[in-house]
Parts: C-alpha cells; structure tokens; sequence
C-alpha cells in the first residue's frame, strides 16, 4: 500500500476547497489558510478530530490506531488521532471531519 499515494488523492479530492499541502512535524500535512489540521507521519495519517468527538472516539476504537505523539517521547496531541494504514479506507472521511474542525473555528 502506498501511502504517500493515498495521501495525495486527499489533498486532490480536498484542494478545491482551498486545502493545500504543507509540512509538520516534519512530515506532509494538510493546511487551510495556514491551520494543520491532518499530517502524514510514520505512514499513519494523523488528524485533528477533537478529543469527545464522536469521530474522535470511533477512530481512537480502530485497531492500532492513537493518540499522535509526533515526538514519540509520550506527549501526545489530546485532539489528534492517528490512524494506521490498514484503515485507509476510512482516511479520506476523517481528514474531512479535520477540515469541518477548521472551517467551523
């Protein structure tokens, strides 16, 4: 599976609504007007749901997925999560719900 692949069809299915790709945490993130608010990191996409969400609770529930420490020194971000490969399927929908997160404040 390429992730960097999938990645890239994101940011083609979310460009016309202004996102763009940038880097974070020294990884490729998605932006909208200079707010991360998705990164691909470790070949997870990490994505900013909202810690008590209700997206944030079902993507936390997906095995191997986690709170995204972009560190790894076990500081995680309480809003992201990062979601492994194998659920990529799901990745598209989530870095949506990332962008709803921005758009709405």
């Amino acid at each position: 599976m390429d992730v960097d692949a999938l990645f890239d069809g994101i940011i083609k299915d979310l460009g016309p609504r202004g996102v763009l790709s940038g880097a974070l945490f020294g990884a490729r993130s998605l932006t909208l007007d200079g707010t991360a608010f998705a990164c691909l990191k470790g070949g997870r996409l990490a994505v900013r749901l909202g810690a008590g969400s209700e997206l944030y609770a079902e993507a936390l529930g997906l095995p191997d997925a986690e709170l995204f420490d972009p560190s790894g020194k076990g500081r995680p971000f309480t809003d992201w999560v990062a979601i492994a490969p194998e659920h990529s399927e799901h990745w598209v929908r989530y870095a949506e719900a990332g962008l709803e997160m921005v758009t709405a404040g």
